[in-house]
């Protein structure tokens, strides 16, 4: 009886009881190359700054796989991402990797989840998730589309080259027909892969230390044409990737 009610709470998202997954883990160089190549980051001694949640990927589909975390993988929606480091991190030292899961929370469309890649005291990346369930998206908030100031070609296989790179094999972003299976009329990118594009872009331009916050909207089908704008706003940058609505909103500070 205690076993079925404990389910039963665990299926409606009730509870949140994951405990954290630490791993440490040393950085492979043909991996960073791969990553560096389908990102479109140079290559430097420092990290990408998204190069990290990729590290830690492993571990975060361990926590939310687990026993614990209060939603099943599949339908959940990875709608934000903020990544804070106090300074870069090398290819050379070796990395501690933490990943826990906190806030759960409602929302007006259904239940939210953040879930934290800690990476050796300097580096932390929280990726929320909504999962789906009561209440409606509601008239949406207003944007104004900024001036785009490069046009990005995003290929068909872009879902399964950084698949490959990072580990995410969501059938969503792989193929045409597996994407249909969850509603979807081709293939979309991951929303991971467009925020490093943008980063890609900002190479060079940002402190060492940062937060880079991101919102996902629309899912960017692929192939496609988007356009990338970004523009300098109080010490900090303000970008956005842009089709016929937002794919990602993002600021740095």
């Amino acid at each position: 009886m205690l076993l079925r009610a404990a389910l039963t709470s665990f299926r409606r998202g009730e509870t949140l009881a994951a405990q954290p997954v630490s791993a440490s883990v040393d950085v492979s160089l043909k991996h960073l190359a791969a990553y560096n190549s389908v990102c479109g980051f140079g290559l430097r001694d420092a990290l990408p700054l998204t190069y990290p949640h990729v590290l830690g990927f492993p571990l975060q589909m361990r926590l939310m796989s687990g026993t614990g975390f209060p939603f099943p993988l599949p339908g959940l929606v990875h709608v934000a991402n903020r990544i804070t480091q106090s300074r870069p991190l090398t290819a050379d030292e070796p990395l501690e990797i933490t990943v826990s899961a906190r806030d759960l929370r409602p929302h007006p469309q259904g239940t939210q989840v953040d879930v934290v890649t800690s990476v050796s005291g300097v580096w932390e990346g929280v990726s929320t998730y909504l999962r789906r369930g009561g209440g409606s998206s509601g008239p949406g908030e207003k944007l104004d589309r900024p001036t785009g100031s490069a046009v990005w070609r995003v290929p068909a296989d872009i879902g399964r080259r950084y698949g490959a790179a990072s580990g995410d094999r969501n059938p969503i972003h792989l193929h045409p027909l597996s994407a249909k299976v969850f509603g979807f009329k081709r293939a979309i990118a991951h929303g991971m892969w467009t925020k490093a594009r943008c980063l890609a872009a900002l190479e060079g331009r940002l402190p060492e230390a940062v937060t880079v916050d991101v919102r996902f909207k629309k899912p960017l089908l692929i192939p496609g044409r988007v356009e990338f704008s970004a523009s300098e706003n109080g010490g900090g940058w303000e970008f956005a990737v842009w089709g016929k609505g937002p794919h990602l909103l993002g600021s740095t500070s």
